[in-house]
């Protein structure tokens, strides 16, 4: 079998290349895109989407393998189909979870891809934290780091201002507005390389006022929560517009924030080095970072508490203390007990009486943390409805809308 070729991005790239980045979360990918241009890079966020992207994937990468990457490299490998730019001028960005995730596989099977496509010549970037792949030319230095976190922040917080506003918007159309706005202003701040938390803080502000002008109704909605697999939670390519179809249901769409994830990834490091003894000096480092991290949350808690009427999300010690006595803390494959613990959150904190969890078809993170999950958190809580979701390029819309259809039925 010919030897899968592996380019490398190199230093002079930099300034030659384009960066395609398949996208997941729309709001935080503009801002996340916007820090990387910052730094020199010239980003370009990928937005097909349609059959043709599912085609692209299930020609080029095995059906076994799991659905968001058949999404992820079917998107890439349609954009380079249709792309405007040259060819050796473009680079792909793809990020690697690392674990015992399928996720670690993914930028072995991009490869292989383009490589099956005549693409192989294309460099590919590993954003990972993990050293098994290096990209001399692309580094994450602490500044953008910090930036990008902020970045992940800002996004969470237009996403959850957006979903309260727009079921309840009198003037169609107010809300996205609101969004677009808020992004404007965000690209703005973000242009500079040394960004402090007081002028982030002062962005925030802005952001939340501005939404809080948005005129909405005291209709009640009926509120959804949406759990899962991160990027088919997040990705209207990979959950079939779950959100547009919901709104269009008449729902309140209730979605926990990115932010979540990453102060989950950077506790579970303390959690090895509680339950094993092992990645001592890791655990201390992640512990000061994850203490940064939800200080910086609940910094935002407290301004949308005290410029508005939304409701804020959980600080992240509340998210810790839902999963007790459901799951243990040494699941952390995947979305691990973060799953558990978010469908725990949005019934008692958020008062969401509806859940669907979307999976990919076949994800054992998700079939252990969530389906595995309902009858002993439905019995203990005492009320609540959740529906899980398969997704899969076999599987058309209507089945999935049917699911949701059915959760709701009796609601109203």
């Amino acid at each position: 079998m010919e030897p899968i070729k592996k380019v490398p991005f190199t230093k002079e790239m930099k300034s030659t290349h384009t960066i395609l980045i398949p996208t997941m979360l729309p709001i935080h990918f503009k801002i996340l895109g916007n820090v990387l241009e910052n730094y020199g890079y010239h980003i370009k966020i990928l937005d097909n989407c349609g059959p043709q992207v599912i085609e692209q994937g299930l020609k080029n990468v095995h059906n076994d393998t799991c659905y968001p990457a058949q999404l992820v490299i079917g998107q890439m490998i349609d954009a380079l189909e249709h792309c405007e730019l040259p060819l050796d001028k473009v680079a792909l960005l793809i990020t690697q979870t690392g674990g015992g995730c399928r996720a670690s596989n993914y930028i072995y099977l991009l490869r292989k891809a383009l490589n099956k496509c005549g693409y192989g010549d294309i460099p590919v970037i590993s954003a990972s934290f993990i050293k098994s792949e290096q990209s001399g030319g692309f580094s994450l230095p602490l500044t953008m780091l910090l930036q990008a976190l902020y970045g992940v922040l800002c996004g969470d917080l237009i996403m959850t201002l957006y979903n309260q506003c727009i079921p309840y918007e009198k003037q169609q159309g107010a809300s996205q507005q609101a969004v677009e706005e808020s992004i404007l202003w965000a690209e703005k701040l973000f242009c500079k390389k040394l960004l402090r938390w007081k002028e982030v803080s002062e962005l925030m502000v802005r952001i939340i006022k501005r939404f809080d002008r948005v005129e909405r109704s005291d209709e009640e909605k009926i509120k959804v929560g949406v759990v899962g697999e991160i990027y088919v939670k997040y990705s209207p390519l990979g959950n079939n517009n779950l959100e547009e179809f919901l709104l269009s249901e008449g729902c309140e769409v209730v979605c926990p924030g990115l932010f979540d994830f990453l102060l989950y990834c950077t506790h579970n490091s303390e959690y090895d080095c509680q339950l094993y003894g092992i990645g001592k000096a890791k655990a201390a480092v992640m512990r000061r970072v994850n203490r940064f991290l939800r200080g910086r949350k609940s910094d935002m808690i407290h301004l949308i508490e005290q410029n508005s009427s939304f409701q804020p999300p959980c600080p992240f010690e509340s998210t810790i203390e839902s999963a007790k006595g459901y799951i243990g803390n040494g699941v952390k494959m995947g979305e691990g007990w973060l799953l558990t613990a978010e469908m725990v959150e949005l019934i008692q904190h958020y008062k969401v009486n509806n859940i669907v969890c979307t999976q990919p078809f076949g994800c054992l993170p998700n079939h252990v943390c969530g389906r595995g999950q309902y009858a002993a958190l439905l019995r203990r809580l005492g009320r609540g409805k959740v529906v899980s979701v398969d997704l899969e390029a076999s599987l058309p819309r209507l089945p999935v809308y049917n699911r949701v259809k059915l959760l709701l039925e009796g609601e109203g």
